[in-house]
């Protein structure tokens, strides 16, 4: 055999070997493609660290379940919480009652809606300088907010311990200007809200709302020398800005707030200081 056919021979069997090989591999199976996971929502809501904060806490499970993410950014005054709203930084925000929402888009222009009740925090008067009401002096100093709705709940508790008399009881915005009789000569000092707490030693009395109160560690009921009744128009609201207020995930926090755990939470939490309002 010459070296050309022993050639052609050594080729043809290793095509025939290299055919069987490939004759021989196992097809690979097409690969399963993976599940895509369900989007997750997210929702951002703007509150006051107490209560506020803490009740919306207890939804984060409630919400994780339904594929909701609760985001939750506190704040510590009762403006940009709205504005933030507003201008759609925020999706809810959850810090204010229902006055001071409506005096608030009536100042400002914007158009904030509330959908849940959830709470309410009764205002209440605290000794200063001086221990009781009984022991004010002639001309003593109280602190009270400086903001609209809530000067005027704190001047409307003052008169119903028979310390003022507004000309118009049922004026919810009523200033210092709006006193008819004043016999003790009493003076206000007025500041924002969330400062009153810290001023408490240099006045003789201080009206304090109650989530500011809280987190100072004041208990409205069994710290204050008076305290508003329980038909108080106040409920803290969940606001959204008009339009969404059928957002589902919205819709899906209005449940979670109006649901027996946060009730029990509330409840046994605050010891009265924060009442459920649903």
């Amino acid at each position: 055999m010459n070296k050309k056919r022993i050639f052609t021979a050594a080729l043809a069997l290793t095509l025939a070997l290299s055919l069987t090989a490939c004759g021989s591999k196992e097809e690979t199976p097409a690969e399963t493609p993976a599940e895509t996971p369900a989007e997750t929502t997210t929702l951002t809501v703007a509150a006051s660290p107490t209560p506020h904060a803490q009740i919306l806490e207890q939804c984060v499970p409630i919400l994780a379940e339904q594929g909701i993410e609760l985001v939750i950014n506190e704040y510590s005054d009762y403006v940009v919480p709205n504005t933030a709203v507003e201008d759609g930084d925020e999706d809810a925000n959850y810090f204010q009652h229902i006055p001071y929402l409506e005096e608030f888009n009536a100042s400002r222009g914007t158009h904030l809606v509330d959908v849940a009740s959830v709470h309410i925090e009764p205002m209440a008067i605290y000794a200063g300088k001086t221990a009781s009401l009984e022991e004010l002096p002639d001309g003593a100093s109280i602190a009270v907010p400086n903001d609209p709705t809530n000067e005027g709940r704190a001047l409307l508790l003052l008169e119903a311990q028979g310390l003022i008399t507004l000309s118009d009881s049922s004026n919810l915005s009523s200033t210092p200007k709006d006193i008819a009789e004043n016999p003790k000569n009493l003076t206000f000092v007025e500041v924002e809200a969330a400062t009153i707490p810290s001023i408490v030693s240099e006045v003789d009395l201080a009206v304090i709302n109650s989530n500011y109160a809280l987190g100072a560690g004041y208990n409205p009921v069994t710290d204050s020398l008076a305290i508003e009744s329980s038909d108080s128009p106040y409920v803290n609201v969940l606001a959204v800005k008009e339009g969404n207020e059928e957002n589902p995930a919205i819709q899906a926090l209005v449940e979670a707030l109006h649901s027996d755990t946060i009730r029990t939470y509330i409840e046994e939490t605050f010891d009265g200081a924060v009442v459920p309002a649903f």
